[in-house]
């Protein structure tokens, strides 16, 4: 049983990486918002890192054998290991993208409705995900579950700060 509740959970996490991939993808090309647009690459790598979760849980949970005395657990540890990297790399573009813009290329960010909407859509899903996968980590100690659980709880914030900046923007023009 503990198989089939890790895999649900990362599956579910998967397609929420899906669904926030596009949105953040479509509402940031119509509006040019580098923060909606750092935060579609983002939740693209998001999902790569879901699906290697899926990946690793599907794999570790296969019983010893004669190649793998110990069993197939510690995949689980080599995933979180490529989530840092993923995140590693995300940062880079939102550095490049940033500094970018600061030095001259200009970008007109158009903030709507639309905008905050689908921030605030992606905090709610990622406060669930993460609150879903947080617990079935602990349940059944998984740290490929827990380093996805801790990664998507700091999307909330990410989001957040993606809101702080349009207001600190609108209220200074």
């Amino acid at each position: 049983m503990s198989a089939d509740e890790k895999r649900s959970v990362a599956l579910l996490s998967v397609l929420a990486a899906v669904f926030l991939t596009g949105m953040k993808l479509t509402v940031g090309l119509l509006t040019n918002s580098l923060g909606i647009l750092s935060e579609a690459a983002h939740s693209g790598l998001d999902l790569v890192a879901a699906l290697m979760t899926l990946f690793a849980v599907k794999i570790s949970d296969k019983p010893a054998d004669e190649s793998h005395h110990y069993g197939h657990g510690k995949v689980e540890g080599f995933s979180a290991f490529f989530e840092v990297i993923l995140l590693m790399v995300t940062c880079g573009y939102i550095i490049y993208e940033a500094v970018e813009r600061i030095i001259g290329k200009s970008a007109h960010v158009e903030v709507n409705v639309y905008s905050f909407a689908v921030m605030a859509i992606s905090i709610v899903i990622d406060i669930s995900r993460s609150t879903s996968l947080y617990r079935v980590a602990k349940k059944y100690k998984s740290q490929a579950l827990e380093a996805d659980a801790l990664h998507f709880s700091s999307d909330i914030w990410s989001s957040a700060v993606v809101i702080v900046g349009w207001q600190v923007t609108n209220s200074s023009v």
